[in-house]
């Protein structure tokens, strides 16, 4: 009853291409409540910058966080691991001075605010690499666990000879029966997972209030909740999450407005590294390392323009090419949102295969500098693909696509792809292996149901020009 409710409250102009919010069921414990409340206090308010500091005063919310004993809505995430470092995402219920604790160590105090959206960043020095460590966060004092306190590791040290894996996808609009998946994921125990874009559809980029009410809704879930406190999270955004289906944000820093506010809110919800170049530059392009292994997560839309030829815009090309040619990484990890394979759908509308000319400056570079190790990532698509990239006087490029982690809606097979599925709901695992001679990386699908359907081992030496 509530998503027909939402319909007739949404503007025509919005109906037309935002799906209306899946409701969890109000029986649902903690979430049923808080979900139903946002919904029906927030989603409809003509009022389109919104945050949490609409509602923090009411009465109702505040009887709702009393009730449920809430002293966080969001978090904690964990972001930003390092061999020597880690820091904490959290979201508070109101303004409120929060700290992590663990193991005789301890963050500085940071206050919430409506600034931030009541959100806040703990950063954790001083760590030793491959390292457990068992935290817990405190709330004007108080501990949010009392028990079950998460537990994270630290990452190797670069050039140390370690194994460890990776999940990544995109296509996970909020979907009550499905949430699931979450703890299908923690139960591999990855060291990080890469959330490629469509991370919870939205489709709203002129209303920054239903943004957010989005991530509240996916941030109150127990399962993401149990997932990202002890599992390293790395997010960039696609159309359904900066704009609308398909969209390009076009060459400028700041205009359409509506990219510039979206990614805002975008980066009051993650817990990334780096943003772009910050507020001078946005975007959400960054570069982190786990051990002998770097990824380079990279922003297809903020800059996108198919008119000027560009996937990336000028200065992230640049940030690209520099840090690939300094890597000296085993293995390079380059993750985009949507497909790099000259075999996209739509004939490359979506894709990399859109500005080809730009695709093949990279894939050049890449021969031209003997960049040994690379590995590309992608989502958009609603299915999992491996496609093997064919380049006659270099190495071939393997890339690795999976989108569709939650999603209800399905997209074909693709017959050029050496694997294509796309039954169920499913994510993909890279998993590392630096001990080998010939160190090795090797793509997993694994199904919602625990399940893998299918495995593909690259060695080192094959990533390699003679």
């Amino acid at each position: 009853m509530l998503s027909g409710i939402l319909l007739a409250i949404l503007p025509a102009t919005t109906v037309s291409f935002a799906k209306p919010p899946i409701p969890t069921p109000r029986e649902t414990p903690v979430v049923g409540d808080m979900d139903h409340y946002f919904l029906e206090s927030m989603y409809g308010l003509k009022e389109s910058d919104a945050g949490l500091q609409h509602v923090v005063d009411s009465p109702e919310f505040r009887e709702l966080v009393a009730k449920h004993d809430l002293k966080l809505l969001g978090g904690p995430m964990l972001g930003c691991v390092t061999d020597h470092g880690a820091r904490i995402w959290v979201r508070t219920t109101e303004a409120a001075s929060v700290q992590v604790v663990m193991d005789g160590q301890s963050s500085k105090v940071v206050k919430t605010s409506a600034e931030m959206d009541y959100s806040a960043l703990l950063d954790l020095d001083d760590l030793q690499p491959s390292t457990s460590y068992t935290y817990d966060v405190l709330v004007n004092g108080e501990s949010v666990f009392a028990d079950n306190k998460p537990t994270f590791r630290t990452y190797p040290s670069k050039g140390e000879q370690a194994t460890f894996s990776v999940a990544f996808g995109g296509g996970a609009r909020y979907n009550p029966p499905k949430e699931k998946i979450w703890d299908v994921i923690a139960g591999r125990s990855p060291d990080g997972i890469l959330l490629l874009g469509d991370n919870v559809y939205i489709d709203q980029p002129k209303s920054r209030t239903k943004q957010r009410v989005h991530y509240y809704r996916r941030q109150l879930r127990p399962e993401f909740q149990r997932l990202t406190a002890s599992t390293s999270v790395y997010a960039v955004y696609d159309d359904h999450d900066l704009g609308v289906d398909d969209s390009s944000g076009g060459p400028r820093r700041f205009k359409p407005s509506w990219k510039f506010e979206s990614w805002k809110v975008f980066r009051e919800n993650w817990n990334n590294p780096a943003y772009g170049g910050g507020d001078e530059l946005p975007g959400c392009w960054f570069d982190f390392s786990i051990g002998d292994v770097d990824f380079f997560m990279l922003d297809n839309r903020y800059y996108r323009s198919f008119e000027d030829g560009t996937m990336l815009g000028p200065e992230q090309k640049e940030w690209l090419l520099t840090k690939l040619k300094a890597s000296d990484a085993t293995f390079k990890v380059l993750a985009s949102g949507t497909l790099w394979t000259e075999h996209a759908d739509k004939g490359g509308r979506d894709s990399w295969w859109g500005v080809k000319e730009e695709r093949n400056e990279i894939f050049d570079f890449i021969k031209t500098e003997n960049i040994g190790g690379v590995i590309l990532l992608s989502a958009d698509r609603h299915r999992t693909d491996v496609y093997k990239i064919e380049r006659p006087n270099s190495y071939d490029l393997f890339e690795f696509e999976t989108s569709k982690m939650t999603n209800d809606h399905t997209h074909p097979t693709k017959e050029e792809a050496v694997f294509s599925y796309n039954e169920g709901n499913f994510f993909g695992l890279l998993k590392f292996d630096l001990e080998k001679p010939d160190p090795e990386v090797t793509f997993e699908c694994i199904t919602m149901e625990d399940q893998k359907v299918y495995d593909l081992t690259l060695k080192r030496s094959q990533l390699q020009a003679e």
